[in-house]
C-alpha cells in the first residue's frame, strides 16, 4: 500500500500514451523502476499485452472514455444486484428479459453525463458513419 500511488503514477504514461510505440517504451520504464519489487505488476501488462494493444487505434477522446469505468462499473453493480435475488432462471431468454428491464430502470437514474462524451461521440460518428442521427 505504501508504494500504491507512486506505482498508479508510473503506469498512466503506459495507457495515456498517444502511440504504441509510446506505450512500449513506458511499459519498459515501468518494469525497470518496479519489477524488483512488484514483478507481478509489469509481467500482467505483457501477458496481456494483445489486449491493450487496439486501445491505440482509437483517437485519445475515444479512450479516455474507454477506461473511464465508473459509469461501467455502476452498472454492473447494479445488475448483479439484480440477478442476486433470483436463485434459478427457467431458460436465457428469462435472463435477458431480466436484464433489459433492469437496465431500462437504471437508466432512469442517469442522470450525470459521461466525461468526453460529446467528443468521443464526434469520433464515433466519424468512424461509424450511418449510425447516427444528429
Amino acid at each position: 500500500w505504501k508504494d500504491a500511488k507512486a506505482v498508479a503514477a508510473d503506469l498512466k504514461p503506459i495507457y495515456q500514451a498517444t502511440t504504441l510505440e509510446e506505450a512500449e517504451a513506458a511499459l519498459d520504464a515501468f518494469s525497470t523502476k518496479w519489477d524488483a519489487l512488484y514483478p507481478a505488476i509489469s509481467q500482467i501488462w505483457i501477458r496481456h499485452w494483445d489486449n491493450v494493444i487496439p486501445i491505440f487505434d482509437d483517437p485519445m477522446d475515444i479512450r479516455k472514455v474507454i477506461y473511464t469505468t465508473n459509469a461501467i462499473e455502476s452498472l454492473n453493480r447494479s445488475l448483479r444486484k439484480v440477478i442476486k435475488t433470483k436463485a434459478v432462471f427457467p431458460d436465457e431468454e428469462s435472463v435477458f428479459k431480466l436484464m433489459y428491464l433492469a437496465m431500462n430502470n437504471i437508466a432512469k437514474r442517469w442522470n450525470r453525463p459521461i466525461k468526453n462524451w460529446k467528443a468521443a461521440l464526434s469520433h464515433f460518428a466519424i468512424l461509424f458513419p450511418g449510425r447516427f442521427n444528429y
